[in-house]
């Protein structure tokens, strides 16, 4: 699961800025999905970020734990459930991949959205 396979024929639809400790969105360390039809590629910059994947939005436990250390990058498929985790010194961003255009859609969704 930590490195699915992003189809060739899809492209980015979108891409956040760098994130830190300081600035990143508080749904990126909770659980959240990436939307249907959507892959998240989470790019480490610096320090790492740890990637938790669950079985479904009501697991606590996660059924994977993926270390990304600055340099590399892990892919996140349609409607996974997941969290993140940052060192103190981690930056990243990520890159949300479609096969069609999503412009003006949703690119994850939260618990609350469901």
């Amino acid at each position: 699961m930590s490195h699915q396979r992003i189809p060739k024929n899809w492209t980015i639809q979108r891409s956040t800025p760098f994130f830190t400790k300081e600035n990143v969105p508080a749904a990126l360390l909770s659980h959240h999905n990436t939307a249907k039809g959507v892959f998240g590629q989470l790019c480490v910059m610096e320090g790492v970020v740890t990637y938790f994947g669950f079985a479904d939005e009501n697991a606590t436990e996660p059924e994977i734990k993926v270390v990304i250390p600055a340099g590399n990058f892990a892919t996140s498929p349609p409607q996974y459930w997941h969290r993140i985790e940052l060192s103190d010194d981690a930056q990243f961003n990520i890159n949300f991949w479609s096969e069609s255009d999503k412009t003006n859609q949703k690119m994850y969704n939260t618990k609350s959205d469901t």
